[in-house]
């Protein structure tokens, strides 16, 4: 019988398989909690230690949203301050599609009720993969108002600025335009693109559970530097005179296009820069159209290119002004090795004539055998001299260096050819350039066309200074080709511009114009360069018509006469002559048509229909301003001789768009000039419209009149009297 109190030895029981396999699977269980712990722990670390940084943003974003603060992009100016170019706040509206959803056929529908476009137009941006889209851009602020926002899933409004040029096409091409995002893509907003943009700021915004953004003290924010502000050396007057003077000449010639350049000659600012076309900044319908032709372009200049060969001459002693040559009747036979020949022809056939009048009377073939004497290597030197083949340095994109070749790739007739302007490519710049040098002693000045830069606070950073490049001639020289240009106004081929009582010098040109590298047939380019007073120069003004067809393709038919206008306007404007020149006229030139003037009627009181009438029975045109029934006020005033044919202004009782209440008050602005005027205005947010020049004497609508953002004030202004104290 087995002891119960008896010590147990032996091993234990063996493990069932049903015991073995669960613990097994429970050793599994814990190296996968295990592991599990461990790829937590190793997240955790990598989430909080390494890359904090970039969850911290991530969580950030989520109740932040950083806002940019648009800098405000400068203004551009005139020499004596006027306002050519400044800003207006417009609206646009952007939308995410995907937000939208199935509200963009609402949308589409509204947005087209308000702009007009088709519908089918913004469904299609609607309809996109991408997450943002414009809806529309730059919409008067008024305008914008009519679209019902709240009821818009996933579109957002914001305010945007837009360029706002206050003279329409003056000077369209030197002042260039923007893109749709406000970035220059032409002209002085190309140029100083980076100077007037500034630098956007920002603000961060804390974003609460419901998305709405509020501002933080905690948060940082860097405020926008708005844009610099530019001052060129232009001058509003002239290059509104230089405008209507070249649309007119191109209308009376029936020119393709023209141009007109202005600068002064002793420190080379340039005053006036006019292309025709035109182009409205407001409304630029193609590219093209901002093309500154007179920086960018070259052409064969013809006889204006005379100077060279007249100055190298002179200054090398082969010619005096009292020299005589032979002119051969008008046609000059050259001979060369081969039996190659050339013919020369003038225009006017001459036989024996001095120096002095063969520049007058523009004999190529007189120039041609001057050339004879000066040699190639002189000719390059004088030409280079001049500054042309090199661009002028002047501060406008696109500028051409011209073409003025080597004297080892020039033929047997290039010498001849290049007395007279042929195989040579100059820009207009270059001409007016290189003739203010004439009338500068001799002295080439580089031309510039940025009088100064400000900041936002008005502080100076930049200022525009002469500065001279070389003397070409020496004075005695200069001065005998000064004598020179001017016997081709007074006895030679540019009597047109002729003044009484003013001096003035110059030389006309013709070309035939060469495309493709051929001649065009009864293709031409008709120049006219001169300066005033030629005692004492003040503007030197070129003329330049591309392709006149009628009157006459030279250019002292075509483009003289449209000298002779921009110089009798600033002259007797001016004060360059003492006494009234305005009460001496030159009888009229034989050819030309004596310019029939009229007295404008007093038509204030008379509804528009009547008023309108009457000046037509007077020769005159009408351009009504306001909606009102009566007009008060016209300009220019009743009694002023004006050119038959003239537009009279006709103030109504209502300017348009008065009738349309709004926010905003219309300021008191008479009294004020032109520039404090328009300043006042774009800081209300109201458009301008300027009727003369000076100082405002009046303004439609009236004082306080409640307008809407974007709506047009008429201001009217009238020189400021001067007194007979002041004249002395």
């Amino acid at each position: 019988m087995r002891n119960p109190f008896a010590k147990q030895t032996g091993a234990a029981p063996a493990e069932t398989p049903q015991q073995k396999d669960y613990n097994n699977r429970l050793l599994a269980v814990k190296i996968v909690f295990l592991l599990f712990f461990v790829l937590a722990g190793a997240r955790l670390v990598q989430i909080q230690l390494i890359e904090a940084a970039k969850y911290q943003e991530i969580a950030r974003k989520q109740y932040e949203a950083k806002v940019p603060i648009t800098a405000q992009r400068g203004n551009i100016y005139d020499r004596n301050g006027n306002v050519l170019v400044a800003n207006s706040q417009f609206v646009s509206f952007a939308a995410d599609p995907k937000i939208a959803g199935e509200d963009a056929r609402f949308i589409a529908k509204e947005f087209a009720k308000v702009t007009g476009k088709p519908e089918r137009e913004y469904i299609a941006k609607l309809q996109g993969n991408k997450r943002f889209v414009w809806m529309e851009r730059h919409m008067r602020p008024d305008i914008a108002e009519l679209i019902p926002l709240k009821k818009m899933a996933g579109v957002v409004k914001m305010n945007e600025a837009m360029r706002i040029y206050h003279y329409d096409e003056l000077a369209g091409q030197v002042l260039g335009a923007t893109n749709i995002d406000n970035v220059g893509v032409s002209g002085i907003e190309q140029q100083f693109n980076e100077v007037l943009k500034g630098r956007d700021g920002y603000v961060i915004m804390q974003k609460d559970g419901l998305g709405r953004k509020r501002p933080s003290v905690d948060y940082p924010r860097e405020e926008a530097v708005n844009g610099h502000s530019v001052e060129l050396t232009i001058d509003l007057q002239y290059q509104s005179i230089a405008d209507e003077e070249l649309k007119k000449g191109v209308a009376r010639t029936q020119a393709d296009a023209g141009l007109v350049v202005m600068m002064r000659p002793q420190t080379g600012e340039v005053l006036a820069m006019a292309n025709y076309p035109h182009v409205n900044l407001n409304k630029v319908q193609s590219s093209d159209a901002l093309k500154n032709r007179i920086v960018s372009d070259m052409y064969e200049p013809g006889s204006v290119f005379k100077i060279v060969t007249a100055s190298a001459a002179l200054e090398y002693e082969v010619a005096t002004l009292e020299k005589r040559f032979y002119a051969e009747k008008g046609k000059y036979r050259i001979e060369y090795p081969g039996k190659k020949f050339r013919l020369i022809n003038d225009s006017h056939p001459m036989e024996n004539v001095t120096f002095i009048e063969a520049m007058a009377h523009s004999s190529n073939i007189v120039m041609a055998k001057v050339s004879d004497l000066i040699g190639n290597e002189r000719m390059y030197k004088q030409a280079r001299d001049f500054g042309f083949g090199m661009a002028t340095g002047i501060e406008l994109p696109s500028e051409s260096n011209g073409q003025l070749r080597k004297t080892s790739e020039w033929s047997l007739a290039s010498l001849n050819s290049i007395s007279y302007g042929y195989e040579v490519g100059v820009t207009p710049l270059q001409i007016v350039s290189a003739y203010s040098a004439i009338a500068n002693d001799g002295m080439l000045m580089k031309p510039y066309i940025v009088q100064r830069e400000r900041d936002e606070t008005g502080q100076e950073l930049y200022t525009g200074a002469p500065q001279m490049i070389r003397r070409i001639i020496s004075k005695s020289v200069n001065d005998q080709v000064k004598q020179m240009l001017e016997g081709v106004v007074e006895y030679g081929s540019g009597m047109v511009v002729k003044t009484p009582g003013v001096r003035i010098a110059g030389k006309t040109g013709t070309s035939r114009k060469h495309v493709n590298g051929k001649y065009e047939e009864g293709s031409y380019n008709a120049s006219f360069v001169g300066f005033f007073p030629a005692d004492k120069p003040e503007i030197v003004c070129l003329v330049m018509m591309e392709n006149p067809r009628a009157g006459g393709y030279y250019g002292a038919t075509a483009s003289a006469p449209v000298f002779k206008a921009i110089a009798d306007r600033i002259i007797n404007n001016s004060g360059l002559i003492v006494g009234t020149v305005a009460a001496v006229q030159a009888p009229p030139s034989a050819g030309t048509k004596e310019v029939a003037t009229v007295l404008i009627p007093d038509v204030a009181g008379n509804d528009a229909e009547e008023a309108t009438a009457l000046l037509k029975q007077s020769g005159l045109a009408a351009k009504v301003i306001g909606t009102g029934d009566d007009v008060l006020r016209q300009y220019p005033p009743a009694g002023t001789n004006v050119e038959r044919g003239s537009i009279v202004q006709l103030m109504m009782s209502e300017t348009e768009g008065s009738g349309i209440a709004g926010d905003l008050s219309v300021p008191d602005l008479r009294g004020m000039s032109v520039r404090r005027a328009v300043n006042k205005l774009s800081a209300e947010h109201l458009g301008v419209s300027i009727v003369g020049s000076g100082v405002v004497t009046g303004q439609f609508p009236s004082p306080g009149t409640a307008m809407k953002s974007g709506a047009k004030v008429t201001i009217i202004c009238e020189p400021k009297a001067i007194t007979t104290a002041q004249l002395y």
